[in-house]
């Protein structure tokens, strides 16, 4: 089966086995494309145990930029200069809302390591390529997995259009403008969704989450 041979945490193969014919035929698809992520870190957001994920955020597709994407959404590797836009937004957001100094990396796996996941709707583009890859079925494996995050309790951080899609599947969940330069002042900005995500795990009895970066 192609779920044993995903490159992801045991935790993970329940969950996506149901979805597991629609995985293999978009890998076929993109099979001689230059993508990204690469190939080997297409599915990097679920190489940590599924019950550690206390809250997730949403992203569309992975930045097109050569090197840029790394297969957790927004995230890019700590030697990416200039950090995306959308990120630096994302940073300014955080400093507003828990008083972090900005990060001078745009790695975020920290946050992963705490309990929030980082995925993306579309999991590859074309390098080169914003959104190339958004009509190949990636969607129906990610809202699948939505439903199933949904299903635990995990608190879902939805910041745009496409991420605010998923909110049917959240009981819980935190929803404003996207971070991009072309919206975050429509209501990403001042949104307080880091400090709002503790909010309600605390009042869950669960851990808050450790957003310092």
């Amino acid at each position: 089966m192609v779920r044993a041979s995903l490159p992801v945490h045991d935790s993970w193969l329940r969950l996506l086995d149901p979805v597991a014919p629609e995985i293999e035929k978009v890998l076929k698809k993109i099979a001689d494309e230059d993508i990204a992520p690469r190939r080997e870190e297409i599915f990097r957001a679920f190489d940590i145990d599924l019950e550690e994920f206390r809250v997730v955020i949403f992203g569309q597709d992975p930045y097109p930029t050569k090197g840029n994407a790394m297969g957790l959404a927004f995230s890019v590797p700590e030697t990416v200069t200039p950090i995306p836009a959308s990120l630096r937004n994302i940073f300014q957001e955080l400093e507003s809302d828990l008083g972090f100094e900005k990060p001078a990396s745009g790695d975020l796996a920290a946050w992963e390591r705490s309990g929030v996941l980082l995925l993306n709707r579309v999991l590859t583009t074309r390098v080169g390529e914003t959104a190339a890859h958004s009509d190949l079925g990636w969607q129906h494996i990610t809202n699948h997995i939505a439903r199933e995050l949904g299903a635990r309790g995990v608190i879902a951080i939805l910041w745009g259009k496409s991420a605010q899609e998923l909110s049917e599947f959240f009981s819980n969940y935190i929803s404003s403008a996207h971070p991009s330069p072309l919206s975050a002042y429509r209501g990403f900005f001042g949104s307080k969704p880091f400090s709002r995500a503790n909010e309600l795990l605390i009042t869950q009895g669960r851990s808050p989450i450790n957003w310092s970066l």
